[in-house]
């Protein structure tokens, strides 16, 4: 299975990145993930939709050719950071990408609730006319306190936390398998 990651922080240490980076390497025998970038995405434009940059066609080719999206949502202001907004805009628009595309969503931040109103908020503009990507239910990831479940090279080092990884990334492809299951009976 081929995975890929939209981090929304384009902060070089940001912890969602770092929390994608390790998904990368612990669960590299279980699928491919590739982590993309939202730095080089210019801001959403109707004019150009139909004739975009070479940094938004290749965004959007590396999601089209993934068989699901992993979002790791930082929490801006109790909502999804613009970054990650303006990147949905682009993937909703012309070929829409993100339609019937399998999701799941993590988030990771240095407070309490990780990013649960971020999260909730994603998962709206998910279902919207559009975008239409269904996600993973009942297994939401919030990393509260990443500050201290996280060594210094991005390491989950907080036991309960990378069990409970483990179960929803377990749990995530056996959803995906079932949904591809589905669509063939189709």
């Amino acid at each position: 299975m081929k995975v890929v990651a939209i981090v929304g922080s384009i902060r070089k240490d940001s912890y969602n990145r770092k929390l994608a980076q390790y998904i990368q390497q612990r669960y590299q025998d279980k699928f491919e993930l590739e982590i993309l970038s939202l730095r080089d995405l210019p801001f959403y434009d109707q004019d150009i939709e139909n004739e975009p940059s070479a940094a938004v066609k290749d965004f959007k080719g590396k999601v089209a050719a993934a068989d699901a999206v992993l979002w790791l949502v930082p929490e801006y202001n109790g909502t999804v950071p613009g970054v990650m907004v303006n990147a949905i805009d682009w993937m909703s628009r012309v070929d829409r990408v993100l339609n019937g595309k399998p999701s799941w969503i993590m988030g990771a931040s240095m407070g309490v609730l990780g990013t649960v109103k971020a999260q909730m908020h994603l998962r709206d503009i998910l279902f919207s006319p559009g975008v239409g990507s269904p996600l993973l239910p009942g297994n939401e990831v919030y990393v509260g306190v990443v500050h201290e479940k996280m060594d210094a090279e991005g390491n989950l080092t907080h036991e309960p936390t990378v069990k409970f990884l483990d179960t929803v990334v377990n749990n995530f492809i056996q959803w995906f398998n079932q949904q591809a299951k589905i669509a063939v009976t189709k």
